[in-house]
């Protein structure tokens, strides 16, 4: 069902007005304004194939962070990235597990609201758990979200992630865990957009197994309220280690055939879970900002 056109005028216009300032948002502020990422989730309730998580310093790729912060320690370190970098417009939690695998990610926006009401709010998360926190997502002043859908078909899903864990901690495997996880994305989606939470969705290109579905992905998720698109070539590592990267003209013939229905952000940069600086500017306060190291396990469940 498409959203009404009033709802939708009213999003697209919030969507204008916040991508002037939000760097993964709009091209502009990509190479303008700054964004933190906090990384306090380290729990993650699916695994994808092409994931490999760990704690170090040097790679530059989603899943990957030096350190896990506390809740209060992320404020504190909002602070100080502020004062060493002016240009920071957004607050972003994007792992290095699911932000809503546990209540880490919300607890730390609750009080990023009420300390830096100025800075704008970016969830990102694989949807398992969205339709379920919407509500609180938005009471914890969240006005932007990615959810990562890598595909709508569970056929084509069940080959790109390894298993779901369920709310009854539940291991789903191949077509009922991603079945589980495809219903699960959708109808959060359109829940927290109907809320007034704008959406991007992240979708990673695997060749020779979402290269030609992530056009439906596209069409599926404008229908619930997404507004804007990200593809991100894959990193072949994992279970995955054995494919090629995306070519260049793979990527620009699956950005031109989902652009067909949603806006595709071109300018990701791959970002680590504690990322922090203007990322068009190539520019990374990481060193300056964080001052300590720890080595930690990941969970699922």
């Amino acid at each position: 069902m498409k959203e009404p056109k009033n709802n939708r005028h009213h999003k697209d216009e919030k969507f204008k007005h916040l991508a002037k300032t939000h760097p993964c948002l709009g091209g502009e502020a990509h190479f303008k304004y700054g964004r933190i990422h906090l990384p306090v989730s380290p729990e993650c309730n699916i695994q994808c194939k092409f994931c490999k998580r760990g704690f170090n310093k040097s790679e530059v790729r989603p899943g990957v962070s030096s350190l896990l912060l506390k809740p209060e320690e992320a404020v504190k370190t909002v602070q100080k990235a502020l004062e060493l970098c002016p240009e920071i417009r957004v607050a972003g939690i994007a792992g290095p597990g699911d932000t809503l695998a546990t209540d880490l990610a919300l607890e730390t926006f609750e009080l990023i609201k009420k300390e830096f009401p100025h800075l704008v709010n970016c969830l990102s998360t694989n949807g398992l758990r969205l339709e379920e926190k919407a509500e609180r997502i938005v009471k914890a002043g969240v006005q932007t979200l990615t959810v990562t859908v890598n595909a709508v078909d569970p056929e084509i899903l069940k080959d790109i992630c390894s298993f779901v864990i369920d709310e009854n901690g539940n291991k789903l495997e191949g077509i009922e865990g991603a079945k589980k996880l495809i219903d699960a994305q959708l109808r959060g989606i359109k829940k927290i957009s109907e809320l007034g939470v704008i959406v991007k969705i992240n979708s990673v290109l695997v060749p020779g197994i979402n290269d030609k579905h992530i056009k439906e992905v596209a069409r599926v998720t404008k229908e619930l309220g997404a507004s804007i698109l990200n593809i991100i070539p894959l990193i072949p590592q994992n279970e995955l280690s054995h494919l090629n990267a995306p070519t260049c003209e793979m990527l620009e013939r699956v950005r031109q055939e989902a652009g067909e229905y949603l806006d595709v952000f071109r300018h990701c940069k791959y970002c680590r879970a504690d990322a922090c600086g203007v990322p068009g500017k190539n520019q990374d306060i990481h060193g300056l900002l964080y001052d300590k190291e720890v080595v930690e396990t990941f969970s699922h469940g």
